[in-house]
């Protein structure tokens, strides 16, 4: 069983590779489900668009937002294609890692011109 940062770095690494080989710009679901595959590649065992219950004071909400990836039941990823992220972004991120209790998540930005400054690595608890 991996840990959150062998995870984090497996995820850095595809992110890369895909960035490399098809370039930014493309949708946003083309990006998922090259990044599931190459995940899956690696050995680990994502879900996509997985839905997210929300709790608000008793009641449950069943669908509170959908995640873009989910590895290994333990990292995050949510992906844009976007000219840059904002603050909005990172917090949509952080809010989801609060909700789920999951510790680690990234928000992959595959519309910057060098992935490297397409990748947040936001930590529950802290933003970025």
């Amino acid at each position: 069983m991996k840990t959150e940062d062998e995870i984090g770095s497996i995820v850095v690494d595809c992110a890369v590779k895909i960035h490399k080989e098809l370039g930014p710009g493309l949708l946003e679901s083309v990006y998922e489900v090259v990044m599931a595959y190459e995940l899956s590649q690696r050995g680990l065992r994502v879900e996509r668009q997985v839905p997210i219950r929300i709790r608000y004071h008793d009641i449950v909400f069943e669908e509170g937002f959908r995640a873009d990836l989910i590895v290994e039941g333990k990292v995050l990823i949510e992906l844009k294609s976007v000219e840059e992220v904002n603050k909005a972004h990172k917090k949509q991120v952080l809010t989801y890692l609060k909700l789920t209790d999951y510790r680690l998540g990234f928000l992959l930005n595959f519309g910057e011109a060098l992935m490297k400054d397409g990748i947040s690595r936001i930590m529950n608890g802290y933003l970025n």
